[in-house]
């Protein structure tokens, strides 16, 4: 591309920079009569001429007349993206209220915290729990009552409580089936006094997982969803579709609720669009993470209606591509129900996602209420030497990344994230300038400032045209994101290059380059917020297999080469590197020794801002049967998961019982190495430990039996189980050699394998369900003494007396403060038919 109109090729030809020689400046018809110096070089062998300032060397066309002070060229680029920082901060903080209550017929947000406030304080509510299925329906049916009694006679409320059975397969976490009996759903209707033919769904669900109070997640989406039933509810404008809000109770058991309603709810065909109201979080800007599929009046909906509307089609392609270790009923409504619709979550603060500190003090009201031939040889050298300095960047944040892996100081950054910036950061830009000052001195020694400028402008600009190019043919809406940075620097181009060709990179020149570049690069910070804000978050429960500071230093890695894209040229104006290389070097070296001695730990305690470590405990007994149904093996033990990299390596030196010569072993004859996996992420977190306990002794014990074996006209084998036991339980199944699972009773028929080729079945029930009676057909190709397949089934007591154990609570108190237990009793036993 070009600063003037000249063509590069006349350009490459005209003098780098005019300086004044001796006491007086030579007159005008010297300057112009003066001729040129060819300097003969080449890419590849081949001759080139390079503009050069006369009278002196080649260098000198970076000198006073165009230099660039490295000091202030470093000092306004860092103040440049500290305010741009400040900038998206100040975006992303909540809006205060300033009023006490709303006005009757208006969004009252501290009547939605009320809500809030009397469902938390119900504490956890695991499906099938007495505080899930009878507290929190109780309370939610008490409050729907007053609301109905308070309503307008133009409108009519319908309730039903609804507990559906059903089963479905999901190939979320490596795939497996879901079954579910007698959980439930309390629906509301709300529409004209008439009736109506059509309805839009908002849902929430009320359930949480164990050990959270889940303030975020998702207890005050259905405040929210309460306090809009009441506005409405109390409008004096007739309604003119219905709006269904469904308060589901299994959402944390894989979506079941939304399933059986979607499936089963008769007034499930009325319904033409949803809002899934989600937290990844807790509180800050509701994001709009997944819309669709088709129908774009939904956003355009939901722009004009919201005040403070917060959307990015970034985070819904990266969501639907299964980086992110989650999902939302968004996917049940759209794959169950065909139904398009809109999925909004909090995402600020997703440390203390799915633990004891999501409670509703943390959630702040204002949450609730927002809701040419030579040049081209330079331009294809420099496109390398750019994506060189780009490629060595990575990997040399990877190398210290896997480095502080294997000493084992992962996660250093976890409760100081900006240890990561200034360790993997820093590395990044200072090993781009570094490439890029090495070419500069040595191989475009004798180039022009203002060319060298030019040409590496260009190569970004290159670079993002091509971004935009293959998102576009992917179809990826996230196109228009490198629209914007090909639009805004063409225009910033188009503005500065009479400024630059006449007076080089002086003041006025960066001010309006900066000014140009302030869209493309604000919204750029304002993306890499939300990533970070996302991402943290996850690596801090991501499994024992997946090194979180590889991920978190190249996603680093590659922000940073998207903001020095434009800022690359700088490094060729500049006349000299050396300070900020130095003190980059130096912020990365210094912050490496930090944290090579283990001085920034992971995790916190403190109250305001907690950030602890996950460990999962479950006190279980074993069994495992042979063919004969004889008792071979029978263990009992605490089974010990950490969900991050560290494994309990923080943990030993309070608990020195919990050790490396306690390692779990995988029982290899056994599906999922025999270990009572609540859901299966086996895959993630091979890393576990043993430590021998008592028998649990529940109060409620499973049980399970074979019904019947048959033989099929199609020469399978038909086996008929059937299985009692609490409101959690997981089923596994393993195909032996020479037999494979055909049929069964479960989703739609057709056995689902998640990853290693076991089969994984989540069961949940509410209360007072029959008993789970389901069959499996087997095709046995050739029969083995061993048997055709083995099953086992773990049974998980979530809530309740049985949740306990005096071992599991000795256990569990001897844990820091800046861990967060969650402990379980459970049952494992293993049949071979």
């Amino acid at each position: 591309m070009e600063w003037g109109s000249e063509s590069a090729a006349v350009r490459r030809h005209r003098v780098g920079v005019e300086r004044r020689e001796g006491a007086a400046a030579a007159p005008p018809p010297e300057r112009e009569a003066r001729a040129q110096e060819p300097l003969v070089d080449g890419c590849s062998g081949g001759g080139r001429t390079r503009k050069r300032s006369p009278g002196g060397s080649g260098g000198a066309s970076r000198g006073a007349g165009t230099g660039l002070s490295e000091v202030r060229a470093a000092l306004g680029l860092a103040l440049y993206l500290i305010a741009l920082r400040t900038l998206v901060q100040l975006s992303l903080q909540q809006l205060v209220l300033r009023g006490a209550a709303g006005h009757r017929g208006e969004f009252d947000a501290l009547q939605a915290r009320d809500y809030l406030e009397h469902i938390t304080s119900i504490g956890p509510r695991t499906t099938g729990s007495p505080e899930n299925e009878i507290l929190t329906v109780h309370y939610l049916l008490e409050q729907i009552k007053l609301i109905e009694v308070q309503s307008n006679s133009l409108h009519k409320i319908s309730v039903d409580v609804q507990r559906p059975t059903g089963s479905f397969s999901i190939d979320f976490l490596g795939g497996f089936t879901s079954y579910y009996d007698n959980i439930t759903n309390v629906v509301v209707k709300l529409e004209p006094r008439d009736g109506a033919q059509h309805a839009v769904l908002a849902n929430c669900h009320f359930d949480s997982v164990a050990n959270s109070p889940g303030a975020s997640d998702d207890a005050v989406s259905c405040s929210v969803m309460l306090e809009v039933l009441r506005v409405l509810s109390t409008s004096s404008e007739a309604l003119h579709h219905a709006v269904i809000f469904l308060f589901n109770g299994a959402e944390e058991n894989v979506l079941q609720a939304s399933h059986g309603f979607i499936t089963q709810h008769p007034w499930a065909s009325l319904i033409r669009a949803f809002i899934n109201l989600e937290a990844a979080g807790v509180g800050g800007k509701e994001l709009v993470f997944q819309t669709g599929p088709e129908n774009p009046w939904l956003v355009q909906a939901y722009v004009s209606a919201a005040k403070h509307p917060f959307a990015s089609v970034v985070a819904q392609e990266v969501f639907q591509s299964g980086i992110i270790p989650s999902d939302t009923d968004f996917r049940i409504y759209r794959d169950f129900g065909n139904i398009p619709g809109i999925d909004l979550a909090f995402i600020e603060n997703g440390y203390i996602y799915h633990t004891k500190y999501d409670t509703a003090d943390r959630i702040l009201t204002d949450s609730i209420q927002r809701a040419a031939g030579n040049y081209k040889k330079d331009f294809l050298c420099g496109l390398g030497i750019t994506l060189i300095s780009w490629f060595t960047s990575l990997v040399t944040v990877l190398i210290i990344a896997v480095f502080i892996s294997l000493i084992g100081q992962s996660l250093s950054w976890y409760n100081h994230f900006y240890v990561s910036v200034c360790l993997y950061g820093t590395a990044t830009v200072a090993k781009i300038i570094l490439i890029h000052t090495l070419a500069k001195r040595f191989y475009y020694m004798n180039a022009s400032a203002q060319y060298l400028g030019e040409v590496f402008f260009d190569i970004s600009l290159f670079v993002h045209c091509c971004f935009l190019v293959t998102l576009t043919y992917q179809g990826l809406c996230s196109a228009f994101i490198s629209a914007v940075w090909v639009a805004f620097p063409l225009l910033t181009k188009l503005c500065v290059h009479k400024d630059f060709k006449q007076h080089g990179a002086q003041g006025k020149f960066i001010a309006f380059y900066l000014l140009g570049m302030f869209i493309p690069y604000l919204y750029a910070l304002y993306l890499i917020w939300a990533v970070f804000e996302m991402f943290t978050p996850i690596l801090g429960r991501s499994g024992s297999e997946i090194p979180p500071d590889v991920v978190l230093a190249s996603i680093l890695a590659g922000c940073t080469m998207i903001l020095s894209s434009y800022f690359i040229n700088f490094i060729y104006l500049a006349k000299s590197t050396k300070k900020t290389m130095l003190t980059l070097t130096l912020v990365c070296a210094i912050t490496f020794l930090l944290v090579c001695s283990g001085t920034f730990f992971p995790y916190s305690s403190n109250p305001a801002n907690p950030k602890p470590k996950r460990v999962f405990l479950q006190h279980m007994t074993r069994t495992f049967h042979d063919l004969e149904g004889n008792a071979v093996k029978r263990d009992s033990g605490i089974w010990i998961n950490g969900f991050d990299y560290t494994g309990i390596s923080h943990i030993t030196p309070h608990i020195p019982e919990i050790n490396d010569s306690i390692r779990a072993h995988c029982e290899e004859n056994a599906p999922l190495c025999g270990f009572p996996w609540y859901l299966p992420v086996h895959f993630l977190i091979r890393k576990n430990w043993y430590l021998p306990a008592p028998e649990v002794s529940p109060r409620n014990p499973p049980h399970f039996r074979l019904i019947s074996k048959e033989q099929t006209p199609w020469d399978s084998i038909k086996l008929t189980f059937e299985a009692t036991g609490p409101s959690h339980m997981s089923f596994y199944v393993r195909a032996h050699k020479g037999s494979t699972l055909s049929q069964w009773s479960l989703g739609n028929g057709t056995p689902v394998t998640s990853k290693g080729g076991d089969y994984f079945v989540f069961y949940s029930h509410g209360l007072q369900a029959s008993a789970w009676q389901f069959w499996i057909e087997v095709q046995v190709s050739e029969e083995h003494p061993e048997g055709m397949v083995t099953v086992a089934i773990a049974a998980h007591y979530l809530s309740g007396e049985d949740k306990r154990s005096p071992q599991l609570d000795a256990l569990k108190e001897k844990f820091p403060d800046w861990t967060f237990p969650s402990a379980w009793v459970c049952t494992y036993d293993l049949f071979v038919f």
